[in-house]
């Protein structure tokens, strides 16, 4: 008899209580700073260029990010409400326990990083690229992924919900044991050695098919 494959469960961030969270008004952010049970709110974090800056049990509450670069961040049990990500510059991110809700995320850069329980909820991610990146204990939910960049990539327990991934490019990237059954992904761009083992709608397999070169006759 086959084994079902076992649900995974994704690690939510570990955050203290808002009262034991700083207010914090950043200044210039430089190399390897470090920042610990922080609260940054209703601000616009702009012109930054640091490599190596440490977010520990961090929330980010309706914050704007315009022209920085945090290359090889680490996120490690952080929140992102609200949030303005678009373009932002985090290649080389190291990401744990880490939540995305209801953020613009428009061409966020996260090449070659490595997300691990992490999960984007009702955000636009529309052109992110995420080349090269290991996720693992992943989820999109109710999310835009549109002309995302997910090439040559890693997943290992992900799964994506009422999501929008036309457009997206997979290509490189092994979609066996995920299931993306509930998401419009036409015009995903995709080896067909990519999508075998994926869990689709019956839409979809047809859809597959076609991309195969077969054509499907109605009976």
């Amino acid at each position: 008899m086959k084994k079902e494959k076992k649900e995974f469960v994704i690690q939510k961030p570990r955050l203290p209580d808002r009262s034991d969270l700083s207010n914090d008004i950043y200044g210039l952010f430089r190399d390897e700073d470090g920042f610990y049970c922080k609260l940054f709110e209703n601000c616009t974090i702009e012109s930054q260029n640091a490599e190596k800056v440490s977010f520990k049990q961090v929330v980010f509450r309706n914050v704007v990010f315009k022209k920085t670069v945090f290359e090889r961040v680490e996120l490690e049990d952080v929140r992102f409400e609200n949030c303005d990500l678009s373009n932002l510059g985090l290649g080389g991110a190291i990401i744990h326990r880490v939540e995305f809700e209801n953020c613009k995320m428009v061409g966020l850069n996260l090449g070659g990083a490595a997300i691990q329980n992490t999960a984007i909820d009702k955000c636009n991610c529309k052109y992110a690229n995420l080349r090269f990146s290991l996720c693992k204990r992943f989820e999109a939910r109710d999310s835009i992924l549109d002309f995302a960049d997910f090439q040559s990539s890693e997943m290992v327990d992900a799964r994506y919900e009422d999501t929008s991934m036309r457009e997206c490019q997979m290509s490189g990237t092994s979609l066996c044991g995920i299931d993306i059954s509930t998401c419009d992904i036409e015009g995903i761009g995709i080896r067909m050695e990519d999508m075998k083992g994926a869990v689709v709608s019956p839409v979809q397999a047809v859809m597959v098919a076609g991309m195969m070169g077969l054509v499907v006759k109605d009976i």
